[in-house]
């Protein structure tokens, strides 16, 4: 790459990094890893390079490699972009790459800056990916750390609005609901929620599908892959099975849908959890539910109806689970319950999601978390509606019933 070239677009980047936003909460996990290359995994747009420039701004350079400027950007530039770096702005202390994997053999060059004691932030939207190359030079010289789109509170933050959960006037209850339909519609994606404009959820996508897994991965079945993505967008929180999407689609093997799977995960834009069983292959082979990186891009891109408001707080639930490093289940047998949280080799809770609890659904939904609580030997377990909220003995069982936004402030969802 030219050193002229490679100047001007340092100089760019710069300016363009000077843009802040709100400091997001996973801010104080950057503290204290000196010694470690510090490694930030999430989904395109949620916000990565943001919780770098919040915490390092002023002593650090930044690179953003995911740009078409860099297509002719080789490994022996490296040394070129080292000495560009301290001749434009000064000594630094921390470096960080945006999206670095782009550039074959990467990790020789950040294996030589920790070498020298200089501290390096990576960020990148692959976790698989930057996990096998990193292994391969930087063993041992790693902390990961995963990203998601904005939580409730970091969406309320946003907006400049604050509640203290436990001290809710009328009024304040109401406009805490308007604002958390309207979290539950949007998603948390920072320009999404700052524009709402659906065009950019759309090439938000289509850089996600096109850039991060058919370009990345190879993939020849296009049309298939975005059928599969877009069917599970549209039954979020339901289970699917792979035979299933493979006479849906035509695909001729369930492996094609396997490996489709594996790289909506890897790439933060589609989940899946398994039925718990004590046996792991019958956890492969069992049917399983799915979940979206974003409720706003499900909500726009999948086909929604009325009855789906319980499915997209199901997937908030799912969302905070994974912010907060959970191993997530769910419980199947005579009936159902939503999610069982895994410590060690026990399950340790059972939580229930639904819209509201009626006439209809209140037997089901107890039923389905109390053979949970049951089968577990749990003490209690919850139940995560819009608004509702009491406690109550069923069968002998515990059973708290809360908001999920109160849960997701008040810091239950921390336990």
């Amino acid at each position: 790459m030219k050193t002229e070239d490679l100047r001007e677009l340092l100089i760019r980047q710069r300016k363009i990094y000077e843009e802040f936003l709100i400091e997001r909460e996973r801010r104080s996990d950057l503290d204290a890893l000196d010694e470690f290359v510090t490694v930030i995994t999430g989904v395109r747009r949620c916000g990565k390079s943001t919780l770098l420039k919040q915490a390092f701004f002023e002593e650090s350079y930044f690179v953003n490699f995911d740009d078409e400027r860099f297509i002719n950007f080789r490994i022996e530039d490296f040394s070129k972009l080292f000495e560009l770096l301290h001749e434009l702005f000064g000594n630094k202390k921390y470096f960080i790459f945006d999206e670095v994997q782009n550039v074959t053999g990467w990790e020789r060059f950040v294996r030589r800056l920790n070498n020298e004691k200089m501290k390096v932030f990576i960020t990148g939207s692959n976790a698989n990916l930057l996990s096998r190359e990193l292994g391969t030079y930087l063993t041992g010289r790693t902390i990961m750390i995963e990203l998601y789109p904005f939580s409730f509170r970091e969406f309320l933050l946003f907006k400049g609005l604050s509640f203290d959960v436990k001290r809710l006037v009328l009024e304040e209850k109401a406009e805490l609901k308007r604002q958390f339909y309207e979290y539950m519609e949007i998603g948390g994606f920072p320009e999404y929620v700052r524009t709402k404009k659906p065009e950019y959820l759309q090439a938000l996508f289509n850089n996600i599908i096109f850039r991060d897994i058919v370009g990345r991965y190879k993939i020849r079945a296009e049309r298939e892959l975005r059928e599969i993505v877009l069917h599970a967008m549209s039954n979020l929180a339901k289970e699917i099975s792979y035979n299933s999407l493979r006479k849906l689609t035509g695909l001729s093997n369930t492996s094609t849908i396997s490996d489709f799977f594996y790289y909506f995960e890897n790439s933060y834009l589609l989940f899946t959890v398994h039925r718990y069983d004590n046996s792991l292959k019958k956890q492969i082979n069992n049917p399983k539910k799915v979940y979206c990186i974003d409720t706003g891009l499900a909500f726009q891109l999948g086909f929604r109806t009325s009855e789906d408001k319980g499915r997209l707080l199901e997937n908030i639930v799912f969302l905070q689970l994974k912010r907060l490093g959970k191993d997530i289940y769910f419980h199947k047998r005579k009936y159902e319950c939503d999610f069982l949280i895994k410590d060690g080799i026990r399950i340790t809770n059972a939580i229930q999601v639904c819209h509201s609890l009626d006439t209809v659904n209140r037997e089901r939904e107890y039923r389905g978390l109390c053979e949970a609580i049951e089968e577990h030997k749990l003490n209690q377990g919850t139940i995560l509606t819009f608004e509702q909220e009491e406690e109550i003995n069923y069968n002998g069982k515990k059973v708290i019933i809360e908001p999920v936004y109160k849960w997701l402030l008040e810091g239950n969802a921390l336990q």
